[in-house]
């Protein structure tokens, strides 16, 4: 039996789901080699399943969630069940809501859930054709479904010609249609001939078909074109032929069918109420489809479909451009506007060859919508064939650039850069020219991130109204302050804005927080503390939060402040926000900032679990994850094996992005180990770094000090002394000025040492930064113990081993355990944390429990199913030797 393996291969998948075990599946190979014929009769003998189905099309790979539209409008009404969030996400792709925007992962969410409640009532089995077509927003939500249902009773099944060459399909296992043998092949051409046809051009067929079930089949019905000797077909040749023979059998339709087949070949929906009115403005009668029926090249059901998608393309491919544009026309006017009007609105830009305001203007506002709906790249499609039907050059030019910028939205600035070339090729005086200019310059910004680049950004702008390009300048400073790779550019573009963007005495927030970050770059601390004061303040005081971008400064500001109180509230407002509003893509840096405050005030499990979420979202949206704030608490936690390999993933040199956290991470590491030179080089980098002009975290200057003081190097500490002293005057909050009098104490400037070293515990105790508490106990310990003051030494360092080693920082504590035995006590045993045996999943997945969350919430949050979530808990319950939810709310987490 031909294909019986394969067939095999997909009926494993299809039971498996069927037991709960889904999974995906790409069936791949050429056109006509059999992909559908597998796949259809696989889905035939599935009575049990609800199956969905879908197919991309040639003429629908720019229309948004066309694919997606095909697959979830029979099962839709299952989004009530939905998350709110999740919910509304995917009624705005229907638009059935008012949201706007929403974010592409949530997307993902909601449809994988919506599946889920499909499959509570019967195994599913998603059916998607002709995959290579399907628009790009539709792929990426089905692809990350399918990553994502080992657990659940659901099957994907993808057939596509070119999986190579389909972003995301080539990671889904394959299963691959060669041609079939010669024994198969002549038994599947002996089955198909009506006629036996004689020894040589049955052979002939063989040779021309090389294994192809579709060429076989056709080459046996009309097997005139081998009655002379030509040279054997390539596998290009192959489907040339397939497709001459489908031209030849429509052109051999009578006249007043063939305009029928081309409508349908127009309308890759397959809906015949819409072909019956469409054929009703081009006078013909829908009857006639029977007859391409009986030619073998479509199948009339409740939705009319092609033989094979090469007979549309080969139909459509096969008539004249005004045959084209005439159907077109004709399925744009029996298209409703107010039900379908994208549809409706391309449908009208291929039926029209001059330019034609109405239509761009059509095309203009289903760009619009589709921008509301989170569809860059589909937007940039309706913008850009607005652009070109614009009859006035000077709208056609701005079009042109709206597509730009759309193009550069959805990623792809080369697209980008192309458009905005054809607008400049387009003479104007109407001044669009500084527009194009920008957008140029956001093209290169977005591509290297180059000093060049951004500076070339905040020339560009500098043409902008002034609200406009302050916001850009707040966007171009911030990425470069990450990305920069040399020291010391990071200055001169500070220099560059200030001379176009002056101090303005009343800002919004926005305007307030390129101030604080100017100043923190190039003013002394003294003089750049009032500005970030006050762009804290601001932030924080704003009835609306800024965008995520904004926040993430925020964040990073008020540490630099050594401000903990404002360091939770804004790292857990900028958390709840994003989950709130489904904004996914911003989730992960929220959580990082998150993870930062907890391994600060010494919650290091928690911050494990935050972090392990951040980079299970990274995952989700295929995003490369950003290690820094996991080399922090790895480097507080004093485990150089994990800190090795998190630092592998930097590279050799590192990426630029990530340099200024790990700098501070190996200080803190090195520090916690007693490699004191090792903490003193990391503190130094960092150190250099500032001196520059390029951007470091400040807490790494209490580092360096340490360190110092330690490698009895203090002469290398005096920079950072200074910066310590001129924080904490001028920002006398406990945390500041608390490490100003313990660095003075490490390193004996000035004043009793012991006095000193009880000021910054008693300081440090009035903040919620419980690491740097303990960690303040055991220097003080260190140093009494090194002045013989034992008894008052067991005191501090027992405590700094007690509190250290129940929060996880093992070298830390390790130090203290060593102090404790020199000063002849054994150090306590810590005492047994069954929590600790939990993974960061599964601490995660306890905390959100024990805060009320159900499964199906958890699973939203973590992308996995509720099942999975249950296994995990029943691991949890296990390990804590508890049996129950409520059990689980009465714990410490």
């Amino acid at each position: 039996m031909a294909r019986y393996a394969e067939q095999l291969e997909i009926d494993r998948l299809v039971s498996s789901a069927a037991a709960g075990r889904g999974g995906a599946a790409v069936v791949a190979g050429e056109a006509g080699i059999g992909k559908s014929t597998l796949i259809d009769t696989a889905v035939e003998a599935l009575d049990e399943f609800a199956v969905l189905r879908a197919a991309g099309t040639e003429f629908e790979q720019d229309l948004l969630y066309a694919a997606l539209h095909q697959l979830c409008a029979p099962v839709l009404e299952h989004r009530l069940a939905l998350p709110a969030v999740q919910r509304s996400a995917l009624e705005a792709v229907f638009g059935l809501g008012a949201q706007t925007s929403p974010d592409p992962l949530t997307i993902g969410l909601a449809v994988l859930g919506l599946l889920r409640e499909v499959a509570q009532g019967q195994p599913v089995c998603c059916v998607v054709d002709d995959a290579q077509w399907v628009d790009d927003a539709s792929r990426q939500v089905l692809v990350f479904v399918a990553r994502r249902v080992a657990t659940e009773r659901i099957a994907m099944v993808f057939a596509a010609r070119d999986v190579g060459s389909v972003r995301g399909l080539a990671d889904l296992p394959r299963l691959s249609l060669a041609g079939l043998g010669d024994e198969e092949a002549r038994s599947v051409l002996g089955a198909a001939a009506h006629t036996q046809p004689d020894s040589e051009v049955f052979d002939r067929i063989l040779a021309e078909a090389r294994g192809n079930p579709l060429a076989l089949l056709e080459f046996a019905h009309h097997a005139e074109p081998f009655g002379v000797p030509r040279p054997r077909r390539s596998r290009a040749g192959v489907v040339d032929a397939l497709e001459e023979q489908f031209v030849r059998r429509f052109q051999r339709l009578p006249e007043a069918t063939r305009p029928l087949v081309v409508l349908a070949a127009a309308e890759p929906v397959g809906d015949l109420d819409l072909l019956r009115r469409a054929a009703k403005r081009l006078g013909v009668d829908t009857a006639g489809l029977t007859v391409a029926e009986d030619a073998g090249l479509l199948v009339l059901g409740p939705r009319l479909r092609f033989r094979h998608p090469l007979v549309r393309s080969a139909v459509y491919a096969a008539v004249t451009p005004e045959t084209r544009r005439r159907v077109h026309g004709a399925l744009a006017e029996a298209t409703a506007s107010g039900t379908d009007p994208d549809r409706r609105a391309w449908h009208r830009a291929h039926a029209v060859v001059e330019a034609d305001e109405n239509v761009a203007a059509e095309l203009e506002g289903s760009a619009d919508r589709a921008r509301l709906r989170g569809g860059f790249a589909a937007a940039a499609a309706f913008m850009e064939r607005a652009g070109q039907l614009t009859p006035d050059c000077d709208r056609r030019i701005g079009r042109l650039l709206a597509a730009a910028r759309l193009r550069l939205q959805a990623g792809a600035p080369n697209a980008a850069r192309a458009l905005v070339a054809r607008a400049e090729g387009l003479r104007t005086d109407h001044g669009h020219g500084a527009e194009a200019r920008l957008l140029r310059a956001r093209i290169d910004f977005q591509l290297a991130h180059s000093p060049e680049a951004t500076a070339e950004l905040v020339d560009a702008v500098a043409e902008l109204a002034p609200d406009q390009a302050r916001q850009t300048y707040l966007e171009a400073f911030a990425s470069f302050m990450y990305h920069e790779s040399r020291p010391g550019r990071l200055k001169e573009l500070g220099a560059r804005i200030r001379q176009r963007a002056p101090r303005r005495n009343s800002a919004p927030p926005g305007d307030l927080l390129l101030d604080a970050l100017l100043d923190q770059t190039m003013l002394p601390v003294a003089q750049a503390v009032p500005s970030m004061r006050g762009a804290a303040a601001a932030c924080r005081a704003a009835a609306h939060w800024t965008s995520p971008g904004q926040m993430n400064l925020l964040c990073q500001l008020v540490i630099d402040l050594r401000d903990d109180e404002a360091m939770e509230e804004v790292s857990d407002r900028q958390v709840e926000a994003a989950r709130n509003q489904g904004a996914l893509a911003a989730l992960p840096q929220a959580l990082r900032y998150q993870g930062i405050a907890r391994i600060t005030v010494g919650r290091f499990d928690e911050a494990a679990a935050i972090l392990a979420e951040a980079r299970a979202v990274d995952e989700a949206a295929g995003t490369t994850p950003l290690v820094g704030p996991e080399l922090v608490l790895t480097g507080f936690r004093g485990d150089l094996e994990r800190y090795r390999e998190l630092a592998e993933l930097l590279g050799g040199e590192g990426r630029p992005f990530e340099t200024v956290g790990e700098h501070y991470a190996r200080a803190v590491l090195h520090n916690g180990l007693g490699n004191y030179e090792a903490a003193l080089d990391a503190a130094l980098a960092a150190q250099h770094r500032h001196q520059s002009g390029s951007y470091s975290i400040w807490a790494v200057y209490t580092e360096l000090v340490e360190a110092a003081a330690r490698a009895g190097r203090p002469e290398d500490a005096a920079v950072a002394m200074d910066h310590l002293e001129a924080l904490a005057r001028a920002n006398p909050l406990p945390w500041a000025v608390a490490e100003w009098q313990q660095a003075q104490a490490l390193l004996d400037h000035g004043g009793d040492r012991d006095t000193l070293h009880r000021q910054a515990i008693d300081n440090f105790a009035r903040t919620r930064a419980g690491v740097l508490h303990a960690r303040a106990r055991l220097t003080y310990g260190e140093w009494l113990r090194r002045e013989h003051r034992r008894a008052d030494a067991r005191v501090e360092l027992r405590a700094a081993h007690d509190t250290l080693s129940r929060m996880g920082a093992r070298a830390f504590a390790e130090r203290a355990a060593r102090e404790l035995r020199a000063t002849g006590e054994q150090p306590r045993r810590p005492t047994e944390d069954s929590l600790g045996h939990l993974t960061a999943q599964e601490r995660l997945i306890a905390e959100k429990v024990a805060a009320g969350a159900t499964s199906k919430e958890v699973g939203a949050m973590l992308f996995l199913s509720p099942r999975t979530i249950d296994t995990h808990l029943r691991n949890v319950y296990r390990k804590l030797g508890i049996s129950s939810r409520r059990r689980l709310r009465e714990l410490p987490l």
